[in-house]
C-alpha cells in the first residue's frame, strides 16, 4: 500500500468515527428549555411492551431511585424527566472513566389515547413504569 493510500485510508476512518461520534451526540444530548436556561439533556434507552391491561416501560437509570423519576403525561404524550447525579466519590476522585450520562435526563413517548394510572417500580438498574390502562 502507498503512503497516500494509508494516509487516505486513516483520514477516513477517522472521519467516519467522528461523524459516528456526533451522531450519538445529537441523539442523547439534546437542549431542553429549564426555567428559562437551555440544559443539556440526554435520553435513556427504553424497553415498551404492551398487554391487554397496561404498558410496561423499563428506562435504563442506574443510581436513579424511581422517586427521582417524574413520569407524566401531557396530552399524548409520556414524559419521563429527572437528573442523575454523580456518585458524591467523584468529588475527590481521579477519573479513568465515565461512561454514564449524568445529569438531566428527558424522555417523551407517544401514548395510544385512553386513561392510565402510572405506578414506579426499580428492576436490576432500570426504573419501571407500569401504566394500568383505565376504561
Amino acid at each position: 500500500m502507498q503512503r497516500t493510500d494509508h494516509v487516505n485510508w486513516m483520514l477516513s476512518a477517522a472521519l467516519g468515527t467522528l461523524a459516528r461520534a456526533e451522531r450519538m451526540h445529537q441523539q442523547f444530548l439534546k437542549l431542553l428549555p429549564r426555567e428559562g436556561l437551555r440544559e443539556p439533556c440526554w435520553e435513556p434507552p427504553v424497553d415498551v411492551l404492551e398487554t391487554e391491561a397496561e404498558i410496561l416501560i423499563l428506562v435504563a437509570l442506574p443510581g436513579v431511585a424511581p422517586d427521582d423519576v417524574e413520569a407524566v403525561i401531557e396530552g399524548d404524550t409520556l414524559v419521563i424527566r429527572g437528573r442523575r447525579e454523580p456518585p458524591v466519590e467523584l468529588r475527590d476522585a481521579r477519573i479513568h472513566r465515565l461512561e454514564l450520562p449524568q445529569g438531566c435526563f428527558e424522555r417523551r413517548l407517544a401514548l395510544s389515547p385512553g386513561r392510565y394510572a402510572i405506578t414506579r417500580f426499580s428492576s436490576h438498574g432500570c426504573i419501571g413504569l407500569r401504566l394500568n390502562k383505565s376504561a
